[in-house]
């Protein structure tokens, strides 16, 4: 009983229940002192006491399930939309749909590069279109004689089997019967038509040889109809010798293609003559000059090819002189050009102003599906007629059909 009215007496008012038990708690909390670690409750409540005040702590007694916790859960849906947190006025409101524009800038600027018609790409495309439809419309004349042409430079890999071939293909896709003479011992032209000449294969080497006539030997285009060709053998390899002790040895050829003209009509005649030549200066070459009328010399857009032209120039002078007064120097094309570097564009104005009337103005580009064509068995206007090379040749050849031959002296 003692003990018990000593525990009434510490109430000064004898008081209430209720305010003995917030004592109570105020006492408790009093004794969960952070640093007593021998209190088993003590941990709880220093728990508690690291995460909130301790003004907290009787709240949360006092308030039971409308203490922190439940604050917490109200807090936390509302962080998770941020139209409603904080509020906002109508004008700021009717702001924000702005921002989303600003991000779609970068699309916006990019939509008129594909519609841009000025870019590179877009210009050289549509050049290439605007020249296909003017050379398709373009329509090429038959010349009144056959013209037979010798294309010929003594520099090596300027193109000329390429040019030969496919100039010879873009004539005969314009209507005209084209003849293509291969006197070169590669066979290189022989090979982009399509054209069997192994050993056994009658050849133009029998025909300047053992004088067989030109018709004999002649093989089409299995790819180009009006296309044909003599074909070169291995055995041309040996000529140069043969025809050293043979009688009229510079006008063998001369006198095949003349005699085997002749013979044709009007109508089924070749309307042009196309010679390969190899490249040097012998007796094969000098057939193909003695023969011809004309020289077609095609110069790559280098500096070398510009050292070979001037002694190109000499040779055909010296064969005007003495075997062919007839020959002339009718035209020049520009091979393997590249635009990009300033080197192709020095060699082809310095080409222009010594030759103004007779290069053509069409450039033969460098071009993957040029090289690519006479490996199976075609010229690029067969293999890739939508190319940039086949395009280019057939502007050639049909600028070339276009100007007139030289009168003949």
């Amino acid at each position: 009983m003692a003990h018990s009215s000593s525990a009434d007496g510490g109430s000064p008012d004898g008081g209430s229940p209720d305010t003995g038990s917030a004592d109570t708690g105020s006492a408790d909390s009093a004794e969960s002192d952070p640093d007593d670690d021998d209190s088993p409750d003590g941990d709880d409540d220093s728990d508690g006491d690291e995460n909130s005040n301790g003004d907290q702590g009787d709240v949360d007694e006092g308030d039971g399930d409308d203490g922190l916790p439940s604050v917490s859960r109200e807090t936390e849906p509302a962080s998770r939309q941020p139209a409603e947190i904080p509020p906002r006025s109508p004008g700021e409101a009717d702001d924000e749909p702005a921002q989303p524009a600003k991000v779609a800038e970068p699309t916006d600027v990019a939509e008129p590069e594909g519609d841009t018609p000025d870019t590179p790409l877009a210009a050289r495309i549509a050049d290439e279109q605007r020249r296909r439809v003017v050379a398709n419309r373009t329509a090429v004349p038959r010349p009144p004689a056959p013209r037979v042409m010798t294309i010929a430079n003594q520099k090596g890999g300027v193109g000329k089997t390429t040019t030969t071939v496919n100039v010879a293909a873009a004539l005969a896709q314009s209507g005209l019967n084209v003849l293509v003479v291969d006197i070169d011992p590669q066979g290189n032209a022989s090979t982009a038509l399509g054209i069997p000449h192994h050993a056994e294969v009658p050849s133009i080497y029998d025909v300047i040889t053992d004088d067989r006539p030109l018709g004999e030997v002649l093989q089409e285009c299995p790819d180009v109809p009006g296309l044909w060709c003599a074909p070169a053998t291995i055995d041309l390899a040996g000529a140069e010798i043969e025809l050293v002790a043979l009688v009229a040895r510079e006008s063998r050829l001369k006198r095949a293609v003349e005699e085997h003209l002749a013979t044709m009509s009007d109508d089924d005649r070749f309307d042009y003559v196309l010679i390969d030549c190899p490249p040097s200066l012998g007796l094969l070459t000098v057939n193909a000059f003695v023969a011809a009328a004309e020289v077609f010399i095609p110069i790559q857009c280098e500096y070398y090819a510009l050292e070979g032209l001037s002694q190109l120039l000499k040779n055909i002078g010296m064969i005007r002189r003495h075997l062919n007064p007839r020959l002339e120097v009718s035209t020049i094309l520009l091979t393997m050009y590249d635009g990009r570097t300033n080197l192709s564009s020095n060699v082809a104005d310095e080409v222009r102003a010594h030759f103004p009337d007779n290069v053509l103005r069409t450039q033969i580009p460098r071009s993957v599906r040029i090289s690519e064509a006479p490996s199976y068995g075609q010229t690029v206007l067969t293999y890739d007629p939508s190319s940039s090379g086949a395009l280019s040749y057939l502007e050639a050849a049909k600028e070339l059909a276009l100007r007139s031959a030289p009168a003949a002296t």
